[in-house]
């Protein structure tokens, strides 16, 4: 089963299952870590914002024009920042290192 590291607020890292078909978002909250995802990842808010480690934000699949959209709300935005709801496991994410934002803003939806 792949695995996927989530790095807290606080900096710490936590390495996790991610199973394959789940998306971050739902990875996150099968393991009890703080991404909220408020609409639930229907895409219309931007609280599963998180911070793609720059190793592995060229193997993702680009952001749709809707993700960006959402993303252009996100609090702290950086130029690597994706929504964990739209970021799906499968093999070759095995070892996925994504960081948590320092907040969120749900202005969306």
């Amino acid at each position: 089963m792949p695995k996927m590291t989530f790095i807290e607020r606080d900096g710490t890292p936590r390495e996790v299952d991610a199973p394959v078909g789940l998306s971050v978002l739902e990875v996150a909250h099968k393991h009890g870590v703080d991404l909220e995802g408020a609409c639930e990842g229907s895409l219309a808010c931007s609280t599963c914002h998180v911070v793609i480690d720059p190793d592995w934000f060229e193997k993702l699949t680009p952001p749709t024009e809707d993700e960006e959209d959402m993303l252009d709300l996100a609090f702290g935005l950086e130029e690597t920042s994706r929504l964990g709801c739209q970021i799906v496991i499968n093999d070759e994410l095995d070892g996925l290192v994504v960081k948590l934002p320092s907040g969120t803003r749900n202005a969306g939806g």
